[in-house]
């Protein structure tokens, strides 16, 4: 009877000391002591981020928030930047010289913006070709009718090859037909860039 007793007694300690002495979390998240820099090829520090998630596009699409204010000359979208220091478009292949990345600010005039929600827009480079600009983690979205604006773009210019899959993707937000989406059977080696902030000059 005895140990019966007892054995009850330290049954009832054991469940008492679990259920009032909290416990330490099995995986605890640990701090990190600043952000990680990666580097490139050319010992350029590009910040994290301009890289690709391994989240889908529309994955990251849907977390942004979709209210955009409507464009207007002086409206900033992203990080607050003013015109001071920006290069022509004209420009841009001096600024990257023989690297792949440079961090610089941009202005010129957007020539097409995604209509699904103003995740994306393009920019003329100076070989008539286009230089598509994305928002660095989603984190913004830009007016629809932003076409035929001069903005000014402050982030990092990329030499970089697009799938074919993103060019039917852009493609398609950017409305084209699909006969004009089938067209489209390669890969192709462009400008892009990762803005952090973007300006409506005009």
């Amino acid at each position: 009877m005895k140990f019966i007793l007892s054995f009850a007694a330290v049954l009832v300690v054991i469940l008492l000391y679990i259920r009032f002495v909290p416990s330490a979390p099995i995986n605890p998240v640990l701090p990190v002591d600043g952000a990680q820099k990666e580097v490139n090829g050319h010992n350029a520090e590009v910040p994290p981020g301009d890289e690709e998630s391994p989240t889908t596009e529309e994955e990251a699409e849907e977390g942004a928030s979709t209210s955009v204010p409507p464009a207007a000359p002086g409206q900033t979208y992203g990080a607050a930047i003013t015109p001071a220091g920006a290069l022509p478009m004209s420009a841009i292949a001096t600024a990257l010289g023989t690297r792949d990345s440079a961090q610089v600010k941009l202005v010129g005039k957007a020539t097409a913006v995604c209509q699904a929600k103003g995740c994306w827009m393009t920019l003329p480079t100076a070989d008539g070709k286009q230089m598509r600009v994305r928002f660095k983690d989603y984190a913004f979205f830009v007016p629809k009718d932003l076409t035929g604006r001069s903005v000014v773009v402050s982030g990092w210019a990329h030499r970089s090859t697009v799938t074919k899959e993103d060019l039917q993707h852009y493609a398609k937000d950017a409305g084209k037909s699909s006969q004009e989406i089938a067209a489209i059977t390669q890969d192709e080696q462009q400008l892009t860039f990762m803005a952090d902030g973007v300006l409506v000059q005009d």
